[in-house]
């Protein structure tokens, strides 16, 4: 069966707004959705009342697998930054957020899963660049 990653921003439209329930469904349906070690950070990282902690904490306990860059994502991840970042005129702080991106579209490629994200921007950069498969929401 064919694997997908959410991206940070589904999760956190889905808790919060309650955005995107269909289609996150018919996500689990159709794929074996897998955990990105890069998202669960920032989900974490950003949980800052105690649902949130315990939602996420809860996420990741149900994780069978969870994805990690390697070191070769780390290796190209730097080069993307670098170079889309100077395309786009990027300031470090915009660098910084999009690694993030870059290391999930990365591990998404090397497992051959697709991306799931509502955004746009960095993920049409990544998709072109290298190739990873992007379902924008």
């Amino acid at each position: 069966m064919r694997s997908a990653v959410l991206d940070t921003n589904v999760y956190i439209d889905f808790w919060e707004r309650g955005l995107h329930a269909e289609t996150v469904r018919a996500i689990h349906v159709a794929f074996v959705v897998r955990h990105a070690a890069v998202v669960l950070s920032e989900l974490r990282r950003g949980a800052r009342t105690q649902q949130a902690r315990w939602t996420v904490e809860s996420l990741y306990r149900l994780a069978t697998e969870v994805w990690e860059p390697n070191g070769d994502d780390w290796w190209d991840a730097g080069k993307l930054v670098r170079d889309i970042g100077d395309q786009q005129g990027w300031d470090p702080h915009k660098r910084r957020e999009f690694q993030n991106d870059a290391l999930l579209a990365l591990t998404a490629r090397r497992r051959g899963a697709l991306v799931i994200t509502s955004n746009r921007s960095d993920f049409d950069l990544l998709e072109r660049r290298i190739g990873v498969r992007v379902k924008v929401l």
